[in-house]
């Protein structure tokens, strides 16, 4: 199977929908016996400690995640400070929570469950501080392992068929999925979360390297099995995802290819035994990209999806003013952030304040997948519940003209609550943005890969709203939802479309426990 041909992606995405029907008739317990670890470890490798205290950027998050691609210059070279910084602003430890059965180490970046199946590698030149080789990042002791000793940044030019950011970057770092630690709980859905994860990880660290003065970008197009055997992964439980060049030098020709013999580095098991869910691979499989040519053929199918006129009543959009905006920086924002576990149904926020989250967050991703500057696969819906200044009901976010089409007025907390999978966050939130796509347009432009593409996009912006939401004072989090009747609720305008992820923005409602501190 290859990834032109599309009805693999139509396979996996309708075999992955939730329903009352499937939820219903195919309960899922969670086998704790079974919960994997939360770390990848190399029992054989020692670490190499990263700096624990870094010097701080200084800049304003809203502006780090809005304004992402620094000045131009010449060379950008990172030091070890700063991938330490980029790394544990990504996907690093932030907080500890014991619970009975043990701890839970939340990291930087909202993932499904708590669960964090992305990790990262780097692949690096000889920097300051830091030789050249390919290394496994380790967030439990904010460690590099050295897997491979060399500079091997030739062969991931090759490997994206010499894309010149690739090319030019003195490290790049690589995210990849393990699918045991999401599928224990998710089952065949994680290739879905494989995209959202990744996303709300690229989300920080996109924002923290522009906060640092370094060009980054998204890179999905690459030869899979290259990519893979240069990381030494076992591809029946961890795959490459997508890689992101870090920094620019003026060098205008890549390192030589090198020989990637195989390594067989032994890890620590996940847990006693796994599940392996076979449409998740089959899904990975037929998005893969095997030559360099194909990565060329794909890169150069770019995507254009068309505007329509307003069909309603539409309300123009108004960032905050520059002055009102928080000035809290990038790294004190994520650390801040959190999931929010329940809102306030009382409480609204402003329209500034939404306007402020909807600028920010979709001036444009810089990836290989979107070469026109500002670009995007996703549609945004929204439920309006308490936004002062706009009247609740379903809206369509016109981005290009920065304002929300009225679809239907009217209060729709119970239908909401039914979206998100019966849940009471999406009922309780200020507003509910839906993420939905034109699957058919994308999947017939990119193949199966647009798959990939879709769903790593939703992540990156709904990463991004996490981050301003925060900046604001604000609480998020990510859900679930039931595929057919978000499209049929939207029916309206969302006809032939698609539901990917969804975000719910409100108040934080504090536990009890912490109401009268």
């Amino acid at each position: 199977m290859n990834n032109r041909e599309i009805q693999a992606a139509w396979t996996y995405h309708d075999g992955t929908k939730h329903s009352h029907w499937s939820i219903r008739n195919h309960p899922h317990f969670l086998d704790w016996a079974a919960r994997p670890l939360p770390f990848k470890i190399y029992p054989r490798i020692g670490p190499l400690p990263l700096p624990r205290h870094v010097p701080q950027t200084g800049v304003a998050a809203l502006y780090a995640i809005s304004e992402p691609e620094p000045s131009s210059k010449a060379d950008s070279i990172p030091g070890l400070q700063d991938l330490a910084r980029l790394l544990y602003f990504s996907a690093g430890i932030t907080k500890e929570r014991a619970y009975p059965g043990g701890e839970i180490y939340f990291r930087a970046a909202a993932c499904t469950g708590a669960l964090y199946e992305i990790e990262l590698y780097v692949v690096t030149e000889d920097l300051q501080g830091l030789d050249a080789g390919v290394y496994h990042f380790n967030p439990a002791d904010v460690s590099l392992q050295l897997l491979r000793k060399g500079d091997f940044r030739g062969n991931l030019a090759h490997a994206t068929a010499m894309e010149i950011a690739v090319r030019r970057a003195p490290a790049t770092i690589i995210c990849t999925g393990t699918y045991w630690r999401n599928a224990w709980k998710y089952q065949a859905r994680t290739y879905r979360h494989f995209g959202w994860d990744s996303g709300t990880l690229l989300a920080n660290m996109l924002a923290v390297a522009a906060a640092s003065g370094l060009p980054a970008e998204v890179v999905l197009g690459f030869v899979d099995a290259e990519v893979n055997r240069l990381l030494d992964l076992n591809t029946q439980r961890e795959v490459s995802l997508c890689l992101v060049p870090i920094g620019r030098t003026s060098k205008s020709s890549a390192p030589a290819l090198r020989e990637v013999p195989s390594l067989d580095l032994e890890t620590m098991p996940l847990s006693q035994r796994e599940v392996e869910y076979p449409a998740m691979l089959k899904m990975h499989d037929a998005s893969s990209l095997v030559s360099a040519g194909e990565v060329s053929e794909w890169r150069g199918k770019q995507l254009v999806l068309p505007s329509s006129a307003p069909a309603g009543e539409e309300v123009q959009l108004q960032r905050m003013p520059q002055e009102e905006q928080p000035k809290d920086t990038i790294e004190q924002v994520i650390l801040r952030r959190g999931s929010s576990r329940a809102f306030d149904k009382t409480a609204s926020i402003t329209l500034a304040q939404l306007s402020t989250i909807l600028d920010c967050a979709t001036r444009g991703l810089p990836a290989d997948f979107l070469e026109v500057p500002g670009a995007q696969l996703n549609d945004l819906y929204l439920i309006v519940h308490s936004v002062q200044g706009l009247k609740p009901g379903a809206y369509f976010f016109r981005r290009e003209q920065h304002t929300l089409e009225l679809l239907r007025a009217g209060g729709f907390r119970a239908e909401a609550h039914h979206l998100g999978l019966d849940q009471e966050l999406p009922a309780d939130a200020c507003v509910d943005i839906f993420f939905l796509a034109d699957l058919e347009r994308i999947l017939e432009q990119y193949g199966n890969r647009g798959y990939r593409a879709v769903q790593l996009e939703a992540g990156a912006i709904g990463g991004r709203m996490y981050l301003a939401a925060y900046a604001l004072r604000l609480g998020a989090t990510g859900l679930t939802f039931f595929d057919d009747d978000v499209i049929k609720f939207f029916s309206l305008r969302a006809k032939g479309e698609s539901a990917i992820f969804l975000l719910a923005i409100g108040k934080a409602l504090k536990p009890k426990s912490q109401q009268d501190l």
